[in-house]
């Protein structure tokens, strides 16, 4: 993976979310996630482990992949925010092409996406268009490039019967695959490339964690991030739309008091969990909360209006 002195542009972030293929259902995949290696560079940490507004860098990639099949993390065991299949490099240390070819040994489906545990930024909808371009395109591998328009064979989904294939090739080529780049394994790939430099964003240094952190906190993402963070927390796996439970607790503040914002919001969810959870019980309990308290705004201006309750006649 490429160092990056600096994270991509809002401008730029939207202009990747809106790329074609990013709300496709994706065909069914197996993840692959490095997450050994040396971190040089960050002086020996323990990069996956890092965390990025408040959620280890893994357990982020490890989010973001959340509908694979099958998830093999190659890595010593550790504890992560969901479970995963662990796999081995023999010998330990021998590389990425090495690391990769272990962990397809615990794969089925006929397309894998391959993941660096240093990716920030990596969300759903980025697996979901590298799949999308892989099935459109007929090629063999879809793989993001960066800001400078560099491969990321890290941030890419292969057919996985290729990949065992030139893995085999190689192996027997070179009697094994310890310390080969993964340039020699693209390499004989037919490729199809989606920029995105927003996702492509990984932390190889110091600087890249500190600019991550900062990005994470700005107003545009905040809010989202928080969320996330809270249900890896809680165990949550749960989308539902966040503006209407937004338009809700503003309402709520406005229309009758702002204390009734945060406890109207934590009734829908316990509305919500009652009547058996789902974004769908969600919503129904947001738009009857939210029509409550548009109900209740409505009639404090009529009262202020007519200076008042209506009195009965006097006769």
């Amino acid at each position: 993976m490429t160092d990056q002195a600096t994270g991509p542009t809002t401008t730029q972030a939207a202009r990747a979310a809106a790329a074609p293929g990013a709300d496709a259902a994706p065909p069914p995949y197996d993840a692959v996630v490095l997450a050994g290696g040396a971190a040089r560079r960050l002086g020996g940490a323990d990069k996956p482990g890092v965390r990025v507004g408040g959620r280890a860098l893994l357990d982020r990639v490890l989010s973001a992949c959340a509908g694979a099949r099958t998830t093999v993390v190659v890595a010593a065991p550790r504890t992560t925010v969901r479970p995963v299949c662990w796999a081995r490099e023999e010998p330990p240390g021998a590389g990425p092409v090495a690391a990769l070819a272990a962990g397809l040994r615990h794969t089925t489906a006929e397309h894998a996406v391959a993941l660096s545990a240093d990716l920030p930024f990596l969300r759903p909808a980025t697996l979901h268009r590298l799949l999308a371009a892989l099935d459109d395109t007929g090629a063999e591998g879809a793989l993001l490039t960066d800001a400078g328009g560099r491969d990321q064979p890290l941030v890419a989904a292969y057919r996985t019967a290729v990949l065992r294939r030139e893995l085999a090739a190689l192996a027997a080529a070179h009697d094994g695959l310890t310390g080969l780049p993964l340039r020699r394994l693209t390499g004989a790939l037919r490729l199809t490339r989606v920029p995105d430099p927003y996702a492509s964003f990984d932390c190889d240094t110091w600087d890249d964690i500190v600019n991550a952190r900062t990005r994470i906190r700005e107003h545009g993402h905040v809010l989202d991030e928080w969320i996330s963070a809270v249900k890896d927390e809680l165990g949550i796996d749960l989308d539902v739309d966040t503006n209407a439970l937004l338009d809700l607790a503003r309402d709520a503040a406005h229309g009758v008091a702002r204390p009734a914002a945060p406890l109207t919001t934590f009734l829908v969810g316990y509305a919500a969990a009652r009547d058996g959870g789902g974004p769908e019980a969600v919503a129904e309990a947001a738009r009857k909360a939210a029509a409550l308290a548009l109900r209740w705004e409505e009639e404090a201006g009529e009262t202020k209006g007519s200076g008042g309750p209506s009195a009965p006649d006097a006769g």
